[in-house]
């Protein structure tokens, strides 16, 4: 077999150019926070003496959006799970005629603008009662987590043996015990992965929550920051601070499920 060809030295300075380009937005973000009260601008390369400030403004002002939109993300994740795995399940293992022709329709819903879904909700919402409710937010999300679910679970689900599902079937347990006790702990790293960016999707909707929440009774932490931004602004700090509190969750979770989410994709891929 031949060797691969060894990097040579541009190579890695191209690549650490490249990096430090992507990262230094964040970098930036994390620096202003820490500095007093001004113009972004003139914020030094580095803070020398850090000031919290900025960060206890922004959880003064945003502590109720935060909450919001940890109560929004988390249950976008739950209704997600619960409609898309069941009905990954279904698509993957029940011989039911039209499942191409469904799984189709699942796929072009991913198509639809997103301001169209708002628009044609705003309309269902305010007749229902949903509007200015975390509950339609959570609704809402869910127009884009549910079909993400259905395809990535129904692409894991067809690659595990169905030996296993009639040997549970023979001990005697029925559709929904297979799928709880043995489909969703084989396909954990499709869950985990599935779960993630449903959890990415309701945390970082503006969309939905700008034309659903008409009196900010029920404001997202995307909302609250773009509510601190203005041509006149003078509390940048507070503003990226807000903004750092934000990525803190998405990172985490990203960070800590890193190798169920790549295990995840490359699983559903390969099969």
């Amino acid at each position: 077999m031949k060797r691969a060809p060894a990097r040579g030295p541009l190579s890695t300075v191209v690549g650490i150019v490249l990096i430090a380009l992507m990262l230094f937005p964040v970098y930036w973000m994390v620096n202003v926070s820490l500095q007093p009260a001004g113009n972004a601008l003139r914020a030094g390369w580095f803070p020398r003496q850090p000031y919290l400030g900025g960060y206890a403004t922004a959880l003064r002002d945003q502590s109720g959006a935060l909450a919001t939109s940890l109560v929004v993300a988390i249950g976008s994740v739950g209704l997600s799970l619960g409609l898309g795995a069941p009905a990954a399940y279904a698509l993957a293992r029940f011989p039911l005629r039209g499942s191409t022709v469904v799984l189709f329709g699942v796929l072009v819903t991913q198509m639809v603008p997103g301001i169209v879904v708002a628009n044609a909700l705003y309309g269902a919402y305010a007749e229902l009662g949903l509007l200015n409710s975390r509950l339609g937010l959570v609704l809402a999300d869910s127009t884009a987590g549910v079909p993400f679910t259905i395809v990535l679970l129904r692409a894991s689900l067809r690659g595990i043996p169905q030996e296993i599902l009639e040997a549970a079937r023979v001990d005697g347990a029925g559709h929904l015990r297979v799928l709880w006790s043995v489909v969703l702990p084989v396909s954990r790293n499709a869950v985990i992965t599935a779960g993630l960016f449903a959890f990415l999707f309701a945390w970082s909707d503006f969309l939905f929550a700008l034309t659903l929440d008409t009196t900010g009774t029920v404001r997202p932490v995307t909302l609250g920051l773009y509510e601190y931004l203005g041509a006149h602004t003078n509390q940048w700090n507070a503003v990226m601070a807000t903004a750092v509190l934000a990525s803190v969750p998405a990172a985490a979770l990203l960070v800590v499920a890193q190798r169920r989410v790549t295990a995840g994709l490359t699983g559903g891929a390969v099969r």
